[in-house]
């Protein structure tokens, strides 16, 4: 008998969620194969069995909060071992008790834990299984948005089922009118729990903003040269690196030439200390389903152009696919986010974790600018550096934009100052 247990992923992870059990009660299971996913606040695991046989047992259903070290399946040796009962309740069961309140109520039936009914499994997102136990609603019967089938939270919210309608619950106030709350299972509020990765991302970007003198400070860039040489380079390009050439490469480079002149936004305080690194490593802002994360592309000083666009392109395809590894986001001393790609025209981005900066690109827009005296149609976009003010003045903060912007302006520079 073997005990599936959750492993050690890092020092400071402690616990995570069950995700999604790739494999059920009484399946035959080999040695190393890959059963159940586990999400933590910064990657998704896979975890595997180290003995085959097949499993008997699993004691932690999806969406589960479970410990390190904890176990959560059985897996006994043989080729027909009988399935013990899972921890879930059966179908045939009562439905399970209505989730501890903060204060009395009165008691609600839980919604019953809908299994698939058809023969394969259904592809689904995290979120989107726990809200489907949540609504009574079988995944089988979703039709998916996706072109590859896998249904999301949308997906399931967007299911038509009829919600009992209540009645808005009156909060009384002292000395004031009434105000009404729409009470949970009306129609009128959809209640979704924060998944274990949005509530760090919540918590450390408070953390960031309460600990640091954020300031943001403004510039905009003609895109005019770049996009020429883009055009002009891109097939070449191609050809010789197989893969195409972004804005992003040459934004990475123009952030660590700035960085190698204005290092303390290269920089961080630990305690009553200012740690300059001496390396390059660019966090680059990824959006997933699940909310962003920043893989990292490390030592981004010595490469060049097409192996900065391969890492990007790399990383974001993993982050994707939940193949993020705790290595590929450790140890950022800088980081790129780019809005633009939604149509931000402008923002305030919030630094990364200890770092004391962070760059924002934005939408390119058509905008009437001012060239030699004569007003031109020229492609703009506006950036923002938000820093650490404890460690950055206001001139470091300016020139260290204004040469990201000269650079950019001027790419050929790059080849000299990169």
């Amino acid at each position: 008998m073997a005990e599936i247990k959750v492993p050690e992923l890092a020092e400071s992870i402690t616990e995570g969620s069950i995700a999604q059990w790739v494999k059920k009660v009484g399946d035959r299971v080999e040695k190393g194969e890959f059963i159940v996913e586990l999400e933590t606040d910064k990657v998704n695991a896979e975890i595997i069995s180290e003995e085959a046989g097949v499993l008997t047992q699993i004691l932690a259903e999806e969406g589960d909060t479970v410990l390190v070290g904890q176990v959560i399946a059985i897996v006994e040796a043989g080729e027909g071992a009988a399935a013990a009962p899972v921890a879930a309740a059966p179908a045939e069961a009562a439905p399970a008790p209505a989730a501890p309140q903060a204060a009395p109520a009165a008691p609600v039936a839980a919604a019953p834990v809908v299994e698939e009914t058809s023969g394969e499994r259904v592809i689904a997102s995290p979120a989107a299984r726990r809200l489907a136990r949540e609504k009574g609603i079988d995944l089988a019967a979703v039709s998916p948005v996706d072109p590859q089938g896998r249904v999301r939270v949308q997906d399931v919210a967007a299911h038509g089922t009829a919600p009992v309608v209540a009645a808005p619950t009156p909060v009384a106030t002292t000395g004031g009118p009434v105000v009404f709350t729409p009470a949970a299972n009306s129609d009128r509020v959809t209640i979704e729990k924060m998944s274990r990765r949005r509530q760090t991302i919540a918590k450390r970007l408070l953390e960031v903003k309460q600990s640091t003198a954020m300031l943001t400070t403004f510039n905009e860039i003609d895109m005019t040269n770049i996009m020429a040489l883009r055009k002009r380079k891109q097939e070449e390009f191609v050809k010789a690196n197989d893969i195409k050439l972004g804005f992003m490469s040459f934004f990475t480079k123009a952030v660590v030439a700035a960085l190698k002149k204005y290092p303390y936004v290269n920089a961080q305080i630990s305690g009553d200390e200012i740690h300059l690194n001496n390396f390059f490593d660019i966090g680059i802002a990824v959006s997933t389903e699940e909310g962003l994360v920043v893989p990292v592309v490390r030592d981004a000083n010595s490469k060049n152009f097409a192996e900065i666009e391969k890492d990007i392109a790399n990383l974001a395809t993993k982050a994707r696919d939940k193949k993020l590894g705790l290595n590929d986001m450790a140890g950022g001393s800088f980081t790129i986010t780019n809005g633009g790609v939604f149509g931000s025209l402008m923002s305030t981005p919030i630094m990364n974790g200890t770092q004391a900066g962070i760059l924002g690109m934005h939408s390119i827009v058509n905008r009437p600018v001012a060239v030699n005296g004569e007003v031109q149609i020229r492609p703009m976009m506006y950036v923002a550096l938000s820093y650490d003010h404890r460690i950055i003045d206001g001139k470091d903060s300016v020139g260290f934009l204004k040469t990201v912007k000269e650079l950019i302006e001027n790419p050929e520079d790059l080849l000299l100052n990169s």
